[in-house]
């Protein structure tokens, strides 16, 4: 949930070596559109269903840029602090596999449509800022099916021409934890701007890890591997650990790094060689001649930074200061935009930040989890509104109920989708605070105990909780628990 727990809690000692670690990260466009054609995005219909004779690569057709594609690209680009040139160009990236019917990409090279920039994360030594390289443009290639049949691979070309941003990262991260935090933290970035939904289990973001290690202290870079086939900031972290460890091992022994391209396999918890790593001019970019460039107005940047959201960071800073939350609530509160949205609109019905947050952070988290709907955007269907918990911590503040009661309204809540307070009056779940009723219970519960309350008064004291449970036991669990405890003290001290 939390993009900023902090990296390398717990340190991986590598034995006189450090990694040098880069990551690239191919992020799917939440458009309703592809990149250069009117086809459908959208992940999971059937294979070849979202396909014309532009993404398929036909003859004679001539792509058309999908504007909104454009302007995302470039959102990104301004809230990661990076430099929009002027101008960006279009290049083909040529090389062949069955899933990428052109036989070329459209992406950029040379000219990308941003450039430096960062991103900072959380580490054990405080924050750490990771430096961008690039952003750029790309159309997505197809999907490549191995194991449907056992003797032929079958292509789906549906993600063809589907719109992607590359964020190439410098070699800045130092281990598998700040990976993760950094992964953590971009996948954030991009969906509070709701240009990416972050979605590693299908694709829409992925990350490739370019990954050398050196002795410490050297400045020379080592030779770098790239690992593919992550789809998980668990098997990102997993993948580069085993990937250290391994070239360690070859250079102690005195061997030597070869640049390939290497397969993570997550079962085995290992990766094996695809294919000898490519330089830029083994794919032999020149200009795209079917598209013009880009050229990016200094006003349309301003724009966009003038209408940007409020970031994870600066959120999380604001609900310390504003709301007097620990940093711990912050963090998760803010994880997800959904979930601070979430957050705001129940304290800005009931004023009450701290216990409004500990039932988002339990009770609520728990139900999504449960449900399966804990992935971003899809706070419309969450079985508890904010309206429902202000309600609910309403009715504890005022004494309506306790906070054991309010876990049953909660779970009756899901079901009914009533307010609380219709929920309470519905099963007579409102708190007992009558003194002479709450009196009578405890006076019973005495009279049923003498022995106990003989011992309490010789020097028990911790049987004051079971008598405090026998008397919520006779009240049906309603009786107020300070008035309890209190008469409860004042009665057996007689």
């Amino acid at each position: 949930m939390s993009q900023t727990t902090p990296a390398d809690e717990q340190a991986t000692n590598y034995g006189g070596w450090e990694p040098v670690i880069g990551l690239e990260v191919h992020a799917q466009l939440l458009t309703e559109s592809k990149l250069f054609c009117g086809c459908s995005a959208k992940f999971g219909a059937s294979p070849n269903a979202h396909t014309c004779p532009v993404c398929m690569g036909f003859p004679g057709v001539l792509p058309v840029l999908n504007e909104r594609a454009l302007e995302f690209s470039l959102r990104t680009g301004v809230a990661t602090h990076c430099q929009i040139p002027p101008v960006a160009r279009w290049a083909r990236k040529n090389y062949f596999y069955p899933d990428l019917p052109k036989g070329y990409q459209v992406s950029m090279f040379d000219e990308p449509l941003a450039v430096g920039g960062h991103i900072d994360i959380e580490t054990t030594e405080g924050t750490k800022r990771v430096r961008l390289t690039r952003i750029h443009m790309e159309e997505d290639a197809g999907k490549s099916i191995h194991d449907a049949h056992d003797q032929h691979s079958l292509v789906d070309l549906n993600r063809t021409g589907v719109p992607l941003m590359e964020i190439v990262s410098e070699p800045d991260i130092s281990s598998p934890a700040e990976a993760g935090a950094y992964l953590r933290a971009l996948r954030c970035i991009l969906q509070y701007l709701e240009v990416c939904d972050g979605n590693m289990e299908e694709g829409s973001f992925r990350c490739d890890a370019n990954v050398s290690v050196r002795r410490v202290g050297a400045e020379t870079l080592g030779t770098r591997t790239e690992i593919k086939n992550m789809n998980s900031f668990r098997s990102v972290e997993r993948a580069i650990d085993t990937e250290i460890r391994r070239q360690i091992d070859i250079l102690e022994d005195g061997g030597r790094i070869v640049q390939e391209t290497r397969n993570w396999d997550a079962d085995r918890g290992r990766s094996t060689p695809m294919r000898s790593k490519e330089h830029a001019h083994d794919y032999r970019y020149f200009p795209e001649p079917d598209l013009l460039p880009l050229t990016i107005e200094p006003g349309r940047v301003d724009g966009i930074r003038d209408a940007l959201p409020e970031l994870p960071r600066e959120r999380r800073s604001r609900f310390v200061d504003q709301y007097g939350l620990p940093a711990y609530d912050a963090e998760v509160l803010t994880a997800r935009r959904d979930l601070a949205d979430y957050f705001e609109a129940a304290v800005a019905l009931h004023d009450n930040a701290k216990s409004i947050s500990n039932w988002i952070m339990g009770d609520v988290l728990r139900v999504l989890r449960e449900a399966r709907l804990d992935e971003p955007l899809v706070i419309e269907r969450w079985p508890v509104t904010p309206e429902q918990i202000a309600g609910l911590v309403r009715l504890i503040d005022d004494g309506t109920i306790s906070g054991k009661i309010a876990k049953t309204v909660f779970e009756d809540m899901q079901e009914s989708a009533e307010p609380p307070a219709e929920v309470v009056e519905r099963r007579g779940l409102r708190q007992v605070t009558d003194q002479g009723a709450i009196t009578a219970a405890i006076d019973t519960v005495l009279e049923k105990n003498p022995d106990k309350v003989a011992e309490y008064r010789g020097g028990k004291d911790k049987l004051l909780g079971f008598f405090v449970g026998q008397v919520m036991k006779a009240t049906g669990g309603k009786a107020n628990p300070k008035a309890v405890n209190e008469i409860l003290r004042a009665r057996l001290a007689g």
